[in-house]
């Protein structure tokens, strides 16, 4: 069985930090163990060309990591973003825009804004989670314009992975780099999921190892969602 370096059960999470209005209004620092992200929600007037005219608006993220988020310090992209920032970036967007009623917003755009401030593994499940928080947040600020009812489920994550063949919940670094099998759990707390991203990074995987994570995550999971509710000030009762 693998020893984590931090003493952690295979299935315990790492603590989950969730800090509203950190530094200003709307804004969520969220940290999961030692990995630290600043969400950011805001409201854009206006929507992709494309909805022009529709009626609906829409929501988008944008991800970045700082330069001295990891060790050894990382470049700034500065011309053009990486491949993972915009997989990444992406992830988050489909993510939260699952948990939405598009068809109730007015047009304009929900704009998210993750910025990773110190990176031990998990970065982008941290980012949704406290996404949503912000997001829930500045609907709440906003409701004499947003419906409330536009939140149709609370969004999620947790990351789940093998190493050396210990399925394991909540990857730290250390741990993610020697997994040979990485996973991420984005989950709706109305049931089911938005996403799952499961990768054989130095092995293969069976249904059964594929199981075990989903075991792993799916009560994880659910405490994540009472947490993101404790510091939610929107009226959650109408959803689903």
């Amino acid at each position: 069985m693998f020893n984590r370096n931090d003493g952690r059960q295979p299935s315990d999470m790492r603590p989950i930090v969730i800090e509203p209005d950190h530094f200003r209004r709307n804004d969520v620092l969220v940290r999961y163990g030692n990995t630290t992200v600043l969400c950011y929600a805001s409201i854009e007037e206006r929507v992709p060309q494309w909805l022009l005219g529709s009626g609906t608006g829409w929501l988008t993220a944008e991800y970045n990591m700082l330069p001295t988020a990891s060790e050894p310090r990382q470049n700034r992209e500065k011309t053009a973003q990486s491949g993972r920032t915009q997989e990444i970036q992406r992830l988050i967007g489909r993510s939260l825009r699952a948990a939405l009623r598009l068809e109730m917003l007015p047009q304009l755009t929900l704009r998210i804004d993750c910025d990773v401030i110190v990176a031990d593994g998990g970065t982008r499940t941290a980012s949704i989670t406290g996404a949503m928080v912000a997001l829930c947040n500045l609907i709440h600020n906003n409701r004499g314009r947003l419906n409330p009812a536009v939140v149709y489920s609370l969004v999620g994550a947790i990351s789940a992975g093998i190493v050396r063949g210990t399925p394991l919940l909540d990857l730290n670094y250390l741990e993610d780099s020697d997994a040979g099998v990485d996973a991420n759990f984005v989950g709706l707390s109305v049931g089911g999921f938005a996403e799952v991203q499961a990768t054989g990074e130095h092995a293969t995987f069976q249904r059964a190892e594929m199981d075990a994570l989903l075991d792993l995550a799916g009560p994880a999971l659910q405490k994540i969602y009472n947490l993101q509710s404790e510091h939610i000030r929107l009226d959650l009762s109408g959803m689903g």
